[in-house]
């Protein structure tokens, strides 16, 4: 009797990188349609315009590799990393934003280091970085996050700003944005005011802007999704937060008056989608559970030190694209030991 024989693996994975890609992007639905609600259409149409040039040079740098196209675009990384760049820049940014942003996210941080996989530097944040430092007056227009303020703003007058970098005739700019949590705070304190002068403006919620802890709380709860599907782990997420929060309250409780809470660093800017959807990348983050724990504590302490004394308000794209350089030799030092080996992996 003959019995048919394969190679390995015999068992089917539980999770494919195109599934576990698209979890990652049912998860960001929740925070995404918070934003759009509080900060207008122009978050959708980022997330639109920025997928669709993401996918058009995925497309075009697989080709010239000599790759499937349409077998590397089903593992939907592409839309990932664009999605998770629109988010990161304000909702009126002109499209040649989002192409250069794209661009570099995909093409220069992914596809020249060898595709998927082969990237040591989160693509997102790649593209991110590089607007953010090149173009500093485009990447700080943010529409004022009181209710529905550039609720005026349709959906044409939205796609004609995004696509013109002009808004509707009769608007200025100076009326209908206002700097985020994280630059009112600095600017403030850098006047002369203290943190509770600041918490008083009517703006604020419990911790942070309204609109900004509502978009972090569905973002959490993205998260959590992911971490019940075990699509993430806890590491990199609860040590992130946690550092960011303990070195936080250590100076809050020095100066209050000049310090910010635990509580606003973390439910201000990036710092929640940053620990669950961008900084547990699993191509450039650590690897090893050690070394995730210490990745993510390593984020949380950057995010803080550029905050307070860095040049730069939210700093979790350059906190993680930092500790991206760090992450083979945290996974190098934190290696289980295999049974019979030693750690370097001699016998």
């Amino acid at each position: 009797m003959r019995f048919r024989t394969c190679t390995s693996p015999h068992l089917i994975p539980g999770h494919s990188v195109g599934g576990v890609m698209r979890q990652v992007l049912y998860a960001l639905v929740p925070g995404t349609l918070a934003m759009t609600w509080f900060f207008g259409w122009g978050v959708l149409v980022n997330v639109s315009l920025a997928i669709l040039f993401s996918v058009a040079f995925e497309a075009l740098m697989v080709a010239a590799r000599g790759r499937p196209v349409l077998a590397t675009l089903g593992d939907s990384s592409a839309i990932l990393a664009g999605w998770l760049f629109a988010l990161a820049i304000p909702p009126l940014a002109p499209v040649w934003v989002l192409l250069i942003g794209t661009a570099f996210a995909i093409v220069v941080a992914k596809h020249l280091y060898g595709g998927l996989g082969y990237n040591p530097f989160n693509p997102a944040m790649v593209g991110y970085v590089v607007v953010l430092v090149s173009f500093p007056r485009e990447l700080s227009l943010w529409p004022s996050p009181e209710g529905l303020t550039n609720a005026s703003l349709s959906l044409l007058q939205t796609l004609q700003t995004t696509l013109t970098g002009r808004l509707p005739e009769g608007m200025d700019w100076d009326a209908i944005t206002r700097a985020s949590p994280l630059d009112m705070m600095r600017e403030s304190i850098v006047s002369g005011q203290t943190v509770t002068e600041v918490t008083q403006s009517p703006v604020f919620g419990s911790f942070s802007q309204t609109e900004w802890e509502w978009a972090g709380n569905l973002f959490l709860l993205g998260g959590l999704w992911l971490l019940y599907r075990r699509v993430i782990t806890w590491h990199i997420p609860v040590s992130m937060l946690l550092t960011l929060a303990t070195v936080a309250g250590v100076f809050w409780v020095i100066d209050p008056d000049y310090f910010a809470s635990p509580a606003f660093h973390v439910f201000s800017g990036a710092a929640i989608i940053g620990a669950f959807f961008i900084a547990t990348d699993p191509v450039s983050a650590a690897t090893t559970p050690t070394g995730r724990i210490l990745f993510g504590a390593g984020i949380g302490l950057l995010i803080y030190v550029i905050r307070t004394w860095g040049g730069y308000p939210d700093a979790v794209a350059f906190a993680v694209l930092l500790m991206n350089m760090v992450a083979p030799t945290l996974d190098h030092y934190t290696r289980p030991r295999i049974f019979g080996h030693s750690r370097d992996g001699h016998g």
